[in-house]
């Protein structure tokens, strides 16, 4: 407790002298640290493999500018509040409007930020700001071979039938410059690489009721589209797993037709060809694979009820079986009012959920252990959503 206590205090102390420093003739309030409990560790004391932490993007309302991220300190047992307005304290208009991807690779932390148009790039140890790459619309970002590959979807943030098709941007990460693109479905939100190829799952929001309901297959050596491949309506998700397979949620119309969980496999094992091999009709918002176990959430609105069905489950993808339908096992999941994201810690199994509450407010970060037992919650900025893990 007492290591606890000298390590908060250096903290607060370095925040305002860092506000002081950075802003003369304004008032700054520090970032907030919120001790967790957690055992405080040394850097050392962390396995190969283990996080010493974790970044949370929050999205905070469109047009409001409050996108913010907070960091879960695995090693000191806090939780940081908006550690990059204390790190960045001279940049204008701090984080920007609409927190939609955060990841890290290669050491840097990237936050795709839609409506203000850029990916911030940082230092994945400090949140420090190293600059940023101005990208229309951007919605998802991924990594291979010091590439990042950039969604977008290019036009303005409007409903429109005749909304333009979307993009990827290729950005070389040494530079921070945008060196190719290429022209992919409407609207297209998440994005993976795998071997050779980049799959976009299009979504064609903005076309309403015209939704699209292809994934786009994009070659890397000559950054074209190669192909479309029939999925499913107004797709969302997309992941691979350890066995070359990409998962594919699709949204559906929210009326008529439901979201749905698509497999996608290669016609063979010489083909690069994928194909969908299996539809589930199991409901799926948000989800991460950690072997071979998918953890999932959905949150579908029951016009009959007015009210959302809420669903948290497992399925173990060798199968394709829905184990449970609810891996919060101490009925701690009545205290989520709607939850936005979910990330597991690949060491020790932790299930982190989050909870936009009214979508206007502060939300919550909520840690379960692997047996579904709530191990502590805390409170986030304005729209938590989305989770990179921090390595030494």
């Amino acid at each position: 407790m007492l290591m606890r206590v000298l390590r908060y205090i250096a903290f607060a102390v370095a925040a305002v002298l860092l506000a002081c420093a950075c802003r003369e003739d304004e008032i700054v309030v520090p970032t907030e640290y919120e001790p967790l409990p957690i055992p405080v560790r040394s850097e050392e004391d962390f396995a190969p493999g283990e996080p010493i932490g974790m970044y949370l993007l929050n999205e905070g309302n469109m047009g409001s500018n409050k996108a913010s991220i907070d960091y879960v300190d695995f090693v000191n047992g806090y939780y940081v509040r908006s550690i990059y307005t204390e790190r960045n304290s001279t940049v204008v208009k701090e984080l920007g409007d609409v927190g939609n991807d955060i990841q890290v690779y290669g050491g840097r932390l990237y936050a795709v930020i839609n409506c203000s148009h850029k990916v911030e790039v940082m230092d994945a140890r400090t949140c420090r700001r190293i600059g940023q790459v101005d990208i229309p619309n951007c919605r998802y970002i991924r990594f291979s071979r010091d590439k990042a590959y950039v969604s977008s979807y290019v036009g303005p943030v409007s409903i429109d039938p005749d909304a333009q098709l979307g993009a990827v941007f290729e950005v070389d990460t040494a530079s921070l410059s945008v060196t190719r693109e290429v022209t992919v479905g409407y609207q297209p939100d998440e994005l993976e690489v795998l071997g050779e190829y980049i799959y976009v799952a299009n979504s064609g929001g903005y076309r309403l009721p015209n939704y699209d309901y292809t994934v786009s297959v994009v070659e890397r050596y000559g950054m074209k589209q190669v192909e479309k491949i029939p999925v499913g309506l107004n797709l969302h998700r997309i992941r691979k797993d350890k066995y070359g397979r990409l998962w594919v949620t699709s949204r559906g119309d929210y009326e008529r037709v439901s979201s749905k969980l698509h497999l996608l496999e290669r016609k063979s094992s010489v083909s690069k060809d994928m194909v969908v091999t299996d539809t589930l009709d199991i409901q799926c918002s948000e989800f991460v694979i950690q072997g071979d176990s998918m953890y999932f959430y959905s949150v579908a609105w029951n016009s009959q009820t007015e009210t959302n069905d809420v669903a948290y489950g497992i399925i173990d993808i060798r199968t394709k079986e829905l184990l449970t339908r609810s891996f919060i096992t101490d009925g701690t999941q009545e205290e989520i009012k709607v939850p936005y994201g979910i990330a597991v810690n690949p060491y020790n199994g932790d299930i982190y959920v989050t909870d936009a509450k009214n979508y206007v407010s502060s939300g919550v970060l909520h840690c379960y252990g692997r047996d579904g037992v709530k191990k502590w919650s805390v409170r986030t900025g304005d729209i938590p959503a989305h989770m990179a893990f921090v390595y030494r």
